[in-house]
């Protein structure tokens, strides 16, 4: 890695887009193709019912992956700023802490998921086959996250250093692991073969637990041959200075993305309304939604390293610059990318069920949302300014508004004061995204002027 290092503090920003979001965006796709696939297997291999299950848990399981996130992204922003200031022994030492905070936070998860799933689940459903496979499939994988934490907890360090291209590697070996792995662990079987009694849906758990136990091995391998790997010293002794500052930036990182979680249960609650077709439809449209989400994801994570590394330097223009940029390109990027889901939300819908009545929930959602799509770089990018300017209360607070309260009273109102209508209630979440973003633009002008004067 010491061969091809990225100079964050200078090289040209689209140049640093490029080297940094591509390999991420990339990676982050067949990271979402790999959600894409258990939705298929599921609907095609056990039931829509399977189907239905593993999209209704996905608030609860995006509850996981948003602490692994928050740890990652304040360990990425602590990081890229030490090595901004040119202290790397303590950036080494940020590297270890978040393993341990990794680790800790796993056992956590572990105890309350299993103890409080069956409550999560049957309160969004109380249809009983759908809370059976749902827990089948959550009980592997909360017993599991141990594994998905310590990978985002190394990833982390690497893309401090604008290292994205090893985590891309592990997202694809990890996607067609999958796709060997899941019909043999749902059936049993091996061709013709049988090996064992087939998991059903817990088969497509134990898959993506084995694929992220892979990853880990990969990743520290590349952390070993990172530049600042010299600079760490094995512990396991907590160091409670360096943990409280992962977790100060980390916590408010991972509440805002927990509302993203709860923004998708109190959605899914509602779409319950108009059966377990809606729901099917609806959670299978997101997982190819998703796929379009995903240059932002690979610049958002470029914007934190390269305004991180800069803040710690003091380059302040160069922070503005950042934002700026990645503002543009990304309404570029998702003008194009929302005009192409329009046109093959029909098309995809085939991919997930062959059941009329799924499809249709699934294509109206899809149309629908891809209007609001040229308005999410300004949430996106506004977003990782703050959280490389460690300012992530700002993203919280942010969350906590567009995914919680005030969708809640939109659709609210929609339900009861207008018509109980499953599209109407996506129109007025468009609507909603488009006024948020305009003033959240000028929030961020405003307040990034005032942090760097």
């Amino acid at each position: 890695m010491k061969k091809n290092i990225i100079n964050l503090k200078d090289e040209n920003i689209y140049s640093l887009f490029i080297k940094i979001a591509i390999p991420s965006s990339i990676g982050t796709i067949f990271q979402n193709l790999y959600s894409v696939v258990d939705s298929i297997f599921a609907g095609q291999m056990i039931s829509k019912e399977a189907l239905a299950a593993i999209g209704q848990v996905f608030p609860i399981y995006f509850i996981i992956i948003a602490l692994g996130v928050g740890i990652s992204i304040g360990t990425t922003s602590l990081i890229a700023n030490s090595i901004g200031e040119n202290n790397k022994f303590k950036a080494g030492n940020v590297v270890i802490q978040s393993l341990i905070v990794a680790i800790l936070i796993s056992v956590i998860v572990s105890i309350f998921g299993l103890t409080f799933s069956n409550t999560l689940i049957s309160s969004m459903n109380n249809d009983k086959d759908l809370l059976y496979l749902s827990n089948e499939y959550m009980r592997i994988i909360f017993i599991g996250s141990i594994f998905i934490f310590i990978l985002m907890a190394l990833n982390s360090s690497l893309s401090a250093q604008g290292d994205t291209k090893s985590y891309r590697n592990v997202l694809i070996f990890s996607f067609f692991l999958n796709i060997i792995l899941n019909p043999i662990m749902i059936s049993g079987k091996i061709y013709n073969f049988q090996l064992f009694n087939g998991l059903g849906i817990s088969g497509i758990a134990y898959a993506t637990i084995i694929s992220n136990f892979v990853g880990v091995f990969y990743l520290f391998y590349k952390v070993q041959k990172s530049e600042i790997y010299k600079y760490t010293k094995f512990t396991i002794v907590p160091n409670i200075k360096i943990i409280l500052n992962i977790l100060n930036h980390g916590i408010p990182a991972s509440i805002g993305m927990m509302m993203i979680a709860l923004g998708s249960y109190i959605l899914i609650f509602f779409v319950a309304i108009f059966g377990s077709n809606a729901v099917a439809g609806y959670t299978s449209a997101g997982r190819y939604e998703q796929l379009f989400f995903l240059p932002l994801l690979g610049l958002s994570t470029a914007v934190i390293s390269i305004v991180g590394q800069n803040y710690g330097a003091k380059n302040y223009e160069r922070v503005l610059e950042t934002y700026n940029k990645a503002l543009l390109v990304g309404i570029i990027l998702l003008t194009i990318l929302g005009f192409i889901m329009f046109i093959t939300a029909e098309i995809s819908m085939n991919l997930f069920t062959t059941d009329e009545k799924v499809k249709q929930f699934g294509y109206d959602y899809l149309k629908i949302t891809a209007l609001m799509f040229p308005a999410f770089p300004f949430f996106f990018f506004g977003n990782a300014t703050f959280q490389g300017l460690k300012l992530p209360a700002i993203v919280m607070y942010m969350a906590i508004l567009r995914f919680v309260i005030i969708p809640t009273i939109i659709i609210y109102f929609i339900i009861n004061k207008i018509d109980q209508n499953y599209n109407y209630m996506f129109y007025g979440l468009v609507i909603m995204h488009w006024v948020i973003a305009i003033l959240y633009y000028n929030f961020c002008k405003i307040k990034f002027k005032k942090i760097l004067k």
